[in-house]
């Protein structure tokens, strides 16, 4: 009973004093709204990215001469002094890998520091063009390993490979470009100055951000093909996949095959990077972890501020409410009953900046996706929860000293105050 008619008589304040109120609040509201709307695209981003890697599938693995995961950039002399994965080595990790379960190799040109040798490869179609696509070639394993699956069409085959055959599979954005009102399969395809017959069309990859590095942008030829038009070109890429619940195992024999091949001591670190779907994605987890604790901190400063002022504005409504307090303790009110005013009043303020924080910061997210629809952003229900329960404890932590002042007040020189 007593909580219920202390909040009433907080709310009867704030509605008497809207813009103090507001004022008082004001660095409360700046610090939930700038958390979550931070908070809302960290959510989001890392949602798109996680789709985008679960889409190549749990057990499958990346495996290239540096790290395939993420980090940045720079490379250490010895990073730079490794030679390229092979098509043997993606041979051999077949052959002598019982825990896994299909083998591709994606061949490159020669990556380094700065990227690839070669500059943007553009693919051509009468008089329409795409710059920058991820032009590879591949095995037809890829199907499998990497779920590179067509929309239309289909994979090329073994016996295309093995024959050189000039076909191709594109991905859906570069169908989209080159071949907006026409079916493309059975179209020629030009590949700086290469022509190739599309047989298939690759189903859009989940994932928004990462779109124009996915298979969206992809023109996918056979090994064999790329490499009698490219012979110089050594970079490969190997992707595995292990059978269900023996990623551990495939990895330790992965590791043991590409350690004897690559005559790396045992007393050495591995001269190659392996990295699975999930590994990657917890590292990024672990940066937009680290991307959120920041931006928690600098947002703190605004609940700071915002603490502050609640402490003013309550030490200032103890001073005009003395006699009040004089009155009620005149009359049998204890010292834990004028406390629980003053602190219920102090919550109240600042949780409903916390509230007010939520919906601004909900209508940033909303905003964000309105403008721009690849930059996903949406707020969870626990940030949300979080935000309003911390701006409650900032009211609680600011408002116990003027709360504790306002108790000690002595009945008699309360009533005499004017």
């Amino acid at each position: 009973m007593q909580l219920g008619e202390n909040a009433q008589m907080a709310l009867t304040t704030l509605r008497e004093n809207k813009m103090r109120s507001f004022l008082t609040v004001l660095g409360v509201v700046i610090g939930i709204t700038a958390l979550l709307s931070v908070v809302s695209i960290l959510m989001g981003v890392y949602a798109d990215v996680n789709a985008y890697l679960s889409d190549y599938g749990t057990d499958t693995l990346f495996i290239f001469r540096f790290d395939p995961g993420i980090h940045s950039g720079r490379l250490t002399p010895e990073e730079r002094a490794r030679k390229p994965l092979t098509f043997e080595d993606a041979e051999a990790i077949r052959e002598l890998c019982p825990a896994v379960r299909a083998v591709t190799a994606s061949v490159y040109p020669r990556f380094e520091e700065e990227g690839p040798q070669r500059g943007p490869v553009t693919a051509r179609y009468l008089s329409k063009e795409v710059s920058g696509i991820d032009y590879n070639g591949t095995l037809p394993a890829t199907e499998e390993v990497f779920n590179s699956r067509p929309a239309r069409g289909r994979f090329f085959s073994e016996a295309e490979n093995q024959h050189r055959a000039d076909v191709a599979l594109i991905g859906s954005d570069i169908a989209k470009t080159l071949y907006p009102d026409i079916d493309p399969l059975g179209k020629p395809i030009m590949i700086d100055g290469i022509s190739y017959e599309v047989v298939g069309v690759l189903e859009p990859r989940k994932g928004q951000l990462v779109k124009d590095q996915s298979a969206d942008r992809a023109v996918l030829v056979p090994y064999r093909t790329y490499k009698k038009h490219l012979p110089m070109d050594d970079e490969n890429l190997v992707g595995a996949v292990a059978y269900a619940g023996h990623m551990p195992e495939a990895e330790d024999q992965i590791r043991a095959v590409l350690r004897h091949r690559r005559n790396v001591p045992f007393n050495k670190p591995d001269n190659f990077g392996m990295a699975s779907a999930q590994q990657v994605a917890d590292q990024f987890k672990q940066i937009t972890s680290s991307v959120a604790l920041l931006i928690s901190v600098i947002s703190s400063i605004g609940l700071l501020v915002g603490g502050v002022g609640v402490m003013n504005i309550m030490l200032m409504s103890v001073t005009q409410r003395t006699r009040e307090i004089g009155v009620r303790k005149a009359i049998g009110a204890r010292r834990s009953d004028v406390i629980w005013q003053f602190l219920t009043e102090a919550v109240v303020l600042t949780g409903s900046g916390g509230v007010i924080g939520v919906l601004a910061g909900g209508g940033i997210s909303l905003l964000i996706n309105l403008a721009v629809p690849s930059l996903p952003s949406y707020i969870p229900l626990w940030a949300v929860v979080l935000s309003v329960v911390v701006s409650m404890s900032v009211g609680l932590f600011f408002g116990m000293y003027p709360a504790v002042k306002a108790s000690r007040l002595d009945p008699v020189e309360a009533l005499r105050y004017e």
